[in-house]
């Protein structure tokens, strides 16, 4: 789709012409140089007619087509005077005229076609994300791109989205994050180029409709035309049915999740520190491992020999304590003295530990004489 302006021309009063922003920026263009060959053409009539220096005759040549005219050269011949007169009415009255109102128009094009999406940013090394949630869109962006922001590699990479909403325009709280925005699809191979996906850092392929299994199918044609590309490794895809999930991987997509609307810090994770994302979605799931609270009295000990004699046992893998006033503290320094009333494990959902278990392991590495008994 081509952004179009309207310019009327006197022929008949029906009659009407128009021009898009290519081919207006090609008339400034045109325009431009005919006023700077006219510039030169008579910076040499006064060189010839006037007997001025180069230099002279173009200081004259400007200072009249600005229409400063300081008065320290002036042309003296009638030859001179009616060459002045001449680029006076082709150049400072119609050429610049024309000039300044295609670049403007230009200019409006260039924001209609920005807004409504269409403008090729020529972006690199920028993160593109394909398609959008199906509800609240506005509020999942700003939340994905301020997470994203957060991150030290990624907080001036370009982001850009592809998707057909936005009609009227991305809003402005997403701009200021250095959010763009291209209205298309990315099952349609034009505006992937149009988004310069073979030179994105990171392409993200979100699930149109997180509660809808046919947005597999969406995504799945969308990740076979950058898999054509050999660009798999670059995506992230959120896939809603488990069932599909060998089809993205074997086309060796990097990384796969559950579309998890509330978190879109998942995804970022998943960019930063690939692979994260499964961890993080395992205890969503409880499919593999998850998190369970045991209770334990701790009075100093150091959180590397707590971590060390629950690993040691086979129990689990502490990941957090709460202290005695019921504080939450997650991944503490291991030579941290911890004093707490219970703590926070990762545990296999197959296989869950007992709280004697745990009582067990504690008193196997902490009290070994009394482990003995």
């Amino acid at each position: 789709m081509t952004l179009k302006r309207f310019l009327p021309i006197k022929q008949k009063q029906t009659t009407a012409v128009f021009y898009s922003d290519r081919e207006i920026r090609r008339r400034v263009v045109r325009i431009a140089l005919t006023l700077f060959g006219l510039v030169l053409a008579h910076s040499g009539a006064m060189v010839w007619l006037e007997g001025m220096t180069f230099w002279q005759g173009l200081w004259l040549t400007l200072t009249t087509l600005t229409t400063v005219g300081y008065g320290d050269l002036s042309a003296k011949t009638m030859a001179g005077q009616m060459a002045t007169v001449a680029m006076m009415y082709l150049s400072a009255i119609t050429l610049l005229t024309f000039l300044i109102r295609d670049y403007v128009d230009y200019r409006i094009a260039r924001g209609h076609r920005i807004r409504d999406g269409h403008w090729n940013w020529n972006m690199e090394q920028h993160i593109l994300i394909i398609n959008s949630p199906k509800y609240n869109r506005e509020q999942f962006f700003m939340r994905l791109a301020n997470q994203i922001r957060m991150d030290q590699d990624y907080q001036t990479t370009p982001i850009l989205l592809l998707n057909p909403d936005f009609a009227e325009g991305l809003p402005e709280s997403l701009r200021a994050l250095g959010v763009s925005h291209n209205t298309g699809r990315g099952s349609v191979d034009e505006d992937l180029q149009r988004a310069n996906y073979k030179w994105a850092k990171h392409i993200l392929v979100l699930a149109s409709d997180e509660y809808n299994t046919d947005s597999d199918s969406l995504s799945f044609d969308i990740v076979y035309r950058l898999h054509e590309q050999h660009l798999t490794h670059k995506v992230l895809v959120e896939c809603v049915e488990d069932n599909n999930r060998k089809r993205f991987l074997d086309l060796g997509v990097k990384s796969i999740l559950r579309p998890i609307r509330s978190y879109p810090e998942i995804l970022v994770r998943a960019l930063d520190a690939p692979g994260s994302e499964v961890v993080i979605e395992d205890m969503f799931t409880r499919r593999d491992d998850h998190p369970e609270r045991f209770s334990i009295w701790l009075e100093g000990e150091r959180w590397a020999d707590v971590v060390t004699a629950m690993v040691q046992a086979g129990v689990g893998t502490p990941m957090a304590y709460l202290t005695k006033d019921g504080d939450v503290v997650v991944h503490p320094n291991g030579n941290e003295a911890v004093h707490a009333q219970s703590m926070i494990m990762l545990v296999k959902s197959e296989d869950v530990p007992s709280q004697d278990d745990v009582d067990e392991a504690f008193r196997r590495y902490f009290s070994p004489a009394l482990a003995k008994q």
